[in-house]
């Protein structure tokens, strides 16, 4: 502020008068108090007041030095008074703005400073702001703040601001007036023109009044004592809280709320963890199945669960809530998901149904609808989380987790299946069917070969479709079929000394199935008698020139022969090598001597013959085949084919190359090899009584030696001794031992050693059998002096 305000033309008094004050300055009341009331005029004789320079009125001073109580503000001038005069900063009594000396209930100017020899001036005596109020402290809003206006806001010419103290003599301003609290009267604060109380104005009861006064009102104490009791409150909460998860914390219904980390952490691995890690049972439709969390790998992740629970809410409106409510946190789940998905998937399998149309069955001629079955999927990715999700609610392991199935709809319903029973199926297997030819042959064609003929598809618009199988009609005419034109003739080979060569396939001539199902059907719903007929045509072979040309079975690749003398095994020798004679091995074909010939038994002319049975010689069915097993593998050894499996005998036969054999046995034991070369084998078998010779023709890859390492880890024979009832068979025994047989693979045009692969065999020794002759039972008798045997009868009573 400057030190001097320009003075307004309108201000009537003259240069150098004292200047008028703010609100802000403690006026003294005509009573004698200090406010800012406006009390009526005092009677002249109260109290001589001196004569203020330049006013003719009297006006009550302060003692000299002391500061008088400083007001708030007014308004710089009630109705009817001129504008406010110019402010000067000298410390001397003050004037409210727009009082003048001839009202007489307006606030009276303080007089000028006495001297400081006049004997009534009391320089101890001071008036100060906080006699009459406290003072406002500099953060408290002052009125002009609380109205959001200052003092410029009611314009230049309102108020002039001047020093909050003055200066009074204490001779003039008597000792009571700051001393006695009380106004002898209470004037009213000037009011808006609204009739609501000026709040620019000091208190009503003439008291010095401030801006901190207006806090102390009830209105505003009572809020500011909530709010501060609420921070206080907030305050206290949090730092007794602490690190401590925060209240009312629930993990899948473990309350850890208010527990200190480890103390959380120990609760969620003794109640929780076990929960998880349990076995659950899971269910889908109406399967049931088991999940292992644990063989997923799923575990609670006790650490990260209790982090992700604590930190205490910073929000008092939060930190408030949860006094009154839960506060649910999911725990932290971890595992592999890879294994979960296992897990899902393979209980999927159980799950998963493919839809499956309504149909047809026939028992002989009597049809029946089989009803129709609705498919489902496991949706495996829903799957996933709803395993996942009701292990993090830490459910009870034996609540079924029910998964997500998809429903797949089926393409026949019952009701098109019955449709065509009705109209299709019931009159097609009602009668025969005569099926005649071109040249006059005729066959007939029964009710119960149609019905294993009908075959039964979904077609459009969900029906069922009925229709004939070619192959089942060939079946179900038979023989009558070859009556139809001649038949037709495959390819093969013929050997000739050293060569080999193909003889041409021939086609022949005939119904042709697929023709004659499909003329067959629309005569099915005809009523007796029913015909159709059948053009010939020409019937292709199953296996023509070019596939065997194709082949390249051009010469020998290998071949082996045996000896043999007994006549039973002989027997069974040459029925087998007449059955697998001109087998035909593919390319990439795993051939099976058990699987090519089927059972061996007396209706394929099998005879009893030698076998070992428990390491014992004895009689079976079919013995001997070994032989043809034994001169196979070593076909199969030479031409360098791939040996899948073979078993050597328990003992080692001196007729066969040890190391370099093979025994079988019908359904249990077998002889395989696979043809790994990329042309056919054929194999040719030659038997002549003691004799037997197997070649295989193809096109050549390799020469073929064989080394056989010495034998070697030799056990000698254990002698057993059984008694001669009729079925002891005596053995001499023979040494058993281990043997190594290498092949080795050479180039057939350089000789070059491509290759080598070992054999290793273990030979058990055979026991030496001795019959010991069972000597004859002794005769029942009686030693003297022994018990009478009972008779049976009882003894006479006498």
């Amino acid at each position: 502020m400057s030190d001097e305000t320009p003075r307004r033309d309108s201000d009537p008094r003259p240069e150098g008068e004292t200047p008028v004050g703010d609100d802000r300055t403690a006026r003294l009341q005509p009573d004698g108090t200090v406010g800012s009331g406006r009390p009526s005029a005092p009677p002249a004789a109260e109290r001589p007041r001196p004569v203020a320079p330049g006013w003719g009125d009297q006006t009550p001073v302060a003692p000299a030095g002391q500061p008088l109580p400083v007001n708030p503000r007014r308004r710089a001038a009630d109705a009817g008074t001129p504008d406010p005069l110019p402010v000067d900063q000298t410390p001397t009594g003050e004037l409210r703005a727009g009082a003048r000396p001839e009202e007489p209930d307006s606030t009276q100017v303080i007089g000028a400073v006495p001297a400081a020899d006049d004997p009534a001036a009391e320089p101890d005596q001071r008036a100060t702001a906080e006699q009459a109020d406290e003072p406002a402290d500099d953060d408290e809003p002052h009125d002009d703040d609380a109205h959001g206006t200052g003092a410029d806001d009611r314009g230049d010419d309102d108020v002039a601001d001047v020093e909050q103290t003055a200066e009074v003599p204490a001779a003039v301003v008597p000792r009571d007036v700051f001393d006695d609290p009380a106004p002898t009267t209470v004037a009213a604060p000037p009011a808006h023109p609204d009739g609501s109380p000026d709040p620019l104005v000091g208190p009503a009861d003439g008291s010095a009044g401030s801006g901190r006064s207006r806090w102390r009102r009830p209105a505003v104490l009572v809020p500011a004592a909530v709010l501060l009791a609420l921070g206080v409150a907030y305050a206290v909460d949090l730092a007794v809280a602490g690190d401590d998860v925060p209240r009312n914390t629930v993990v899948a219904g473990v309350d850890i709320g208010g527990l200190s980390p480890a103390a959380a952490s120990q609760a969620l691995a003794e109640q929780l963890a076990p929960r998880v890690t349990a076995d659950h049972v899971l269910v889908a439709d109406d399967v049931q199945g088991v999940l292992s969390p644990a063989t997923a790998g799923i575990t609670l992740d006790v650490d990260s669960t209790v982090r992700a629970a604590s930190g205490q809410p910073l929000n008092p409106w939060t930190r408030l809530v949860s006094v009154f409510s839960e506060r649910d946190v999911t725990p932290v789940i971890t595992g592999e998901e890879t294994a979960l998905a296992a897990q899902v998937d393979a209980f999927a399998e159980t799950v998963d149904r493919a839809p499956v149309d309504a149909t047809i069955a026939l028992e002989g001629t009597t049809a029946t609808v089989v009803p129709a079955v609705t498919g489902r999927l496991l949706d495996r990715e829903a799957a996933g989380e709803a395993v996942t999700e009701a292990l993090a609610s830490g459910g009870d392991p034996q609540t079924p987790i029910e998964l997500p199935v998809e429903t797949v709809d089926v393409q026949v319903e019952d009701s098109a299946a019955q449709q065509a029973l009705d109209e299709v199926v019931t009159p097609a297997v009602a009668a025969p069917v005569t099926v005649s030819g071109d040249d006059g042959t005729s066959a007939e064609l029964s009710p119960e070969g149609i019905a294993a003929a009908l075959r039964f598809a979904a077609g459009d618009g969900g029906a069922l479709d009925v229709s004939l199988d070619p192959a089942a009609l060939q079946t179900a005419l038979g023989d009558q079929l070859g009556e139809f034109g001649t038949p037709a003739q495959d390819a093969r080979f013929q050997i000739t000394g050293d060569t080999i060569a193909v003889v041409p396939s021939v086609d022949g001539t005939g119904i042709d199935p697929a023709a004659l199902a499909s003329s067959l059907r629309p005569v099915l719903t005809e009523p007796a008698p029913r015909a159709v007929t059948a053009s010939l045509g020409a019937v292709p072979a199953e296996f023509t020139t070019d596939e065997a040309n194709a082949l390249g079975i051009v010469e020998p690749i290998s071949s082996f022969t045996t000896n043999f003398t007994n006549s039973a095994s002989g027997t069974n020798i040459r029925v087998v090598a007449e059955f697998v004679d001109g087998a035909v091995v593919l390319p990439g074909e795993t051939f099976s001597l058990n699987g090519y010939t089927g059972p061996r038994g007396e209706a394929q002319g099998y005879v009893p013959a030698g076998v070992i049975n428990n390491g014992e010689f004895t009689q079976a069915v079919g013995g001997g085949i070994s032989q043809f097993a034994t001169t196979m593998f070593n076909a199969v050894f030479f031409a360098g084919l791939e040996d899948v499996y073979h078993k050597p005998h328990s003992y080692y036969i001196s007729r066969y190359p040890a190391g370099r054999e093979a025994t079988v046995y019908y359904d249990s034991i077998d002889l395989q090899w696979r043809n790994d070369s990329p042309t056919g084998v054929y194999v040719q078998t030659q038997w002549v009584p003691g004799a037997l010779t197997v070649t295989f023709w193809g096109t050549q890859r390799y020469d073929v030696e064989s080394v056989s390492s010495d034998r070697y880890n030799v056990r000698t024979p254990v002698v057993q001794e059984k008694p001669d009832d009729g079925n002891c068979n005596p053995q001499a025994g023979a040494n058993g031992f281990d043997i190594t047989v290498t092949r080795i693979f050479k180039d057939p045009t350089t000789g070059e050693q491509l290759r080598t692969e070992d054999f290793d065999t273990r030979y058990a020794a055979e026991p030496v059998i001795r019959c010991v002759p069972v000597a004859p039972a002794a005769p029942e008798s009686t030693a003297p002096g022994a018990p009478a045997q009972p008779t049976g009868r009882r003894p006479r009573r006498t």
